[in-house]
């Protein structure tokens, strides 16, 4: 999921750093910060170890990540009390990262030595029939993992489990923002036993430099900019990246919706862990036919909202002041511009970084909160008449994560997300593509590159792909051979354009 402010903020080191509560702004923890210096070191050691991990094979990792899940189990209570206290979060946003990640590993441990099996390819041709060929999945030695503050915890290890069941060693850098959690289960990957090919290293810029200079592949999620230095720095080592970056998802509630559903879901789905979610209900597309009752229904909802920290159902804080600037930003530029806000429109006053739950309409494509990524619990709502005027405006943006269409028929649904650029749609819901693992959830545009999840190919883009080509049958020569007789070579070529221009000539009709 996806940060507007950025994991690669540069910051002297020092011996520790404070980590606070945005709720309340307390201190509630330090963490040392990691020498860059260090970092080749650290990768060092994490290669050495990854043969043995790799040898151990997917049953084997599979039982350690087993007895990690059990760890997190019991240790869920602690585990969200830190969350909690450094995000700020309501107690149900928060809880829902530990299960998360005990979902992934459940779905994956039991599925990785199929996903990883060499694979059987058949002959290209009649004239290949000769070769076996098998291509393996081979792990790559060390992935680094670069989380954000929003999920300090779940985005961090939905790439970190699946990197370590592929045979890969994994280096995690936590946001600076939200250290403390990330902390907390790493010293339980030690309590179980964990062989040496997961750590954790804390700092800002220069840290996250330092590993994407000597890891073999990285997992980035966060902002826009910061992915494309990551991806222009890793170019220089031809390192592999896979992005995910920001988002501006739209929400296109067709004139046949179950509107009451689609409200409710709006509301969720864009104040849902205050709005910072990467792919959160950014704007609303409501027909003419129903836009004002979609809108009473969510400005009723809205207006009930219970706001705090650590409560089960409530509208959590923002992760600092720099991040509640955006959001007042983006809705007072609205207002200037002619929006009107009907529920919020302006930070909570007192301690603590909360902003009021706000509803906007009147609003168009010239509004920063309908272009930018907000990353807030805002809820912009614009009407439109046409099919084909709504399609036009979800597809009008630098972004291209995920989106919604909201439609009792399904056949008309599917053919509206169909023409949507983005790299999921989900049809009457919002959010839950994410819990869908056989489903890649990448972006496109400028909201990433690559994918995770996604069934086997979840844990085969940490992989490499190596073929293996044999000769069923040896001889002593072959046509092209220098050893072969003269005349061989041109029948065998002759034999090759003969093959393919027959294998062709359905497609000539």
């Amino acid at each position: 999921m996806t940060t507007t402010s950025e994991n690669f903020v540069s910051s002297p080191r020092d011996t520790a750093h404070d980590v606070r509560n945005p709720a309340n702004g307390q201190v509630i923890g330090a963490v040392n910060w990691t020498d860059p210096a260090d970092i080749p070191g650290i990768v060092a050691q994490l290669a050495k170890a990854q043969p043995s991990w790799e040898r151990l094979g997917p049953e084997g990792r599979g039982q350690v990540l087993a007895r990690f899940a059990q760890w997190l189990i019991d240790n869920t209570p602690r585990i969200e009390a830190q969350l909690i206290a450094e995000t700020g979060k309501s107690k149900i946003d928060g809880g829902i990262e530990i299960p998360s990640i005990l979902a992934i590993i459940a779905y994956y441990a039991p599925k990785a030595a199929e996903f990883l099996a060499p694979e059987s390819r058949p002959a290209s041709s009649i004239a290949m029939n000769t070769k076996k060929i098998t291509v393996h999945q081979r792990p790559r030695k060390v992935v680094g993992v670069i989380s954000p503050w929003n999920y300090p915890v779940a985005l961090g290890y939905w790439d970190v489990v699946p990197a370590l069941l592929a045979g890969c060693s994994v280096l995690l850098k936590p946001s600076e923002r939200t250290p403390l959690s990330d902390e907390l289960i790493a010293k339980g990957w030690a309590e179980i036993g964990g062989p040496p090919v997961f750590e954790v290293v804390h700092g800002a810029r220069e840290v996250g430099e330092a590993l994407v200079d000597t890891v073999d592949f990285i997992q980035f999620t966060g902002s826009t900019a910061t992915g494309k230095k990551i991806m222009e720095r890793a170019a220089r080592r031809l390192t592999p990246v896979s992005l995910e970056l920001g988002g501006k998802d739209p929400m296109l509630v067709l004139p046949d919706a179950d509107v009451k559903r689609a409200a409710h879901a709006a509301v969720w789905g864009s104040m849902f862990n205050a709005g910072q979610t990467c792919v959160s209900v950014e704007r609303v597309y409501v027909h003419d036919s129903i836009y004002e009752q979609f809108v009473d229904l969510v400005v009723d909802e809205v207006r009930g909202l219970e706001i705090g920290a650590g409560l089960d159902h409530s509208v959590g804080a923002m992760i600092d002041e720099n991040q509640l600037e955006v959001v007042d930003r983006h809705v007072r530029q609205a207002v200037s511009a002619g929006a009107r806000a009907l529920t919020g429109g302006a930070r909570i006053p007192g301690h603590g970084s909360f902003y009021a739950p706000t509803v906007l309409v009147d609003v168009d494509h010239s509004m920063e909160c309908m272009r930018e990524e907000t990353f807030g619990p805002t809820l912009p709502i614009m009407r439109y008449s046409e099919e084909s005027e709504v399609i036009a405006l979800a597809n009008d943006s630098e972004y291209g994560l995920s989106a919604s269409v909201w439609s009792k028929d399904r056949k008309r649904a599917e053919r509206v997300a169909l023409q949507l650029d983005c790299g999921t749609v989900n049809i009457n819901d919002v959010i839950m593509n994410l819990s869908c693992l056989t489903a890649p959830h990448g972006g496109w545009k400028g909201s990433g590159l690559g994918s995770r999840f996604g069934g086997a190919d979840g844990l085969r883009k940490y992989c490499r792909t190596e073929a293996i080509v044999d000769t069923r049958v040896t001889l002593p020569s072959e046509p092209l051979w220098y050893s072969g007789p003269s005349w061989l070579a041109p029948v065998a070529l002759k034999s090759l354009t003969k093959l393919s221009n027959k294998a062709l000539r359905p497609f000539r009709r």
